[in-house]
């Protein structure tokens, strides 16, 4: 993590467990942009749109954490070349597992930065947890019962892991 590599990073641990959280965001976040490109390429036409909407909402979500980061002291990590899917994605039902598939890993940071977090920011990660666990019921066709805490048992890397192999 390059939060040291700032000249305002926190002194306070408070804040510097918030920026952590918030750079496993935005790491999720640009593992999640990433993931959509693939899901775009293999999706049915009639889901076409939703991943559309889906990926243009990482998009958003990415540069916001971007800039939360920085406002947090810390400077924001740079997406990675590729990262690695959960599963090989060779035709729509795929497409459809991995969309949902990265929603529930982007609930779970979510989860985590609603816990780190202060007040202000707390809203925006309980709002984009929601929003990551609707999209994920939408992919999955089902819900969870605690969006976001399911995934702690995964035995797959976190989510906005790259592939640095």
């Amino acid at each position: 993590m390059t939060e040291t590599a700032s000249p305002r990073a926190p002194k306070d641990p408070a804040v510097r467990k918030t920026l952590r959280a918030a750079q496993a965001a935005l790491a999720a976040e640009h593992a999640a942009v990433y993931g959509y490109g693939v899901v775009g390429a293999r999706v049915a036409q009639e889901r076409a749109a939703e991943a559309r909407e889906a990926y243009d909402a990482h998009r958003a979500r990415r540069d916001a954490m971007s800039r939360t980061v920085r406002d947090l002291g810390g400077v924001p990590e740079a997406a990675a070349a590729g990262y690695a899917l959960p599963f090989a994605v060779t035709d729509a039902d795929g497409a459809v597992r991995l969309a949902a598939e990265l929603e529930a890993r982007v609930a779970a940071v979510y989860a985590d930065l609603v816990g780190a977090a202060g007040d202000a920011l707390r809203g925006e990660a309980a709002g984009a947890l929601r929003e990551a666990a609707v999209r994920a019921v939408r992919w999955r066709g089902g819900g969870v019962a605690f969006p976001g805490l399911t995934e702690r048992n995964a035995p797959d890397r976190p989510s906005g892991s790259p592939d640095r192999t």
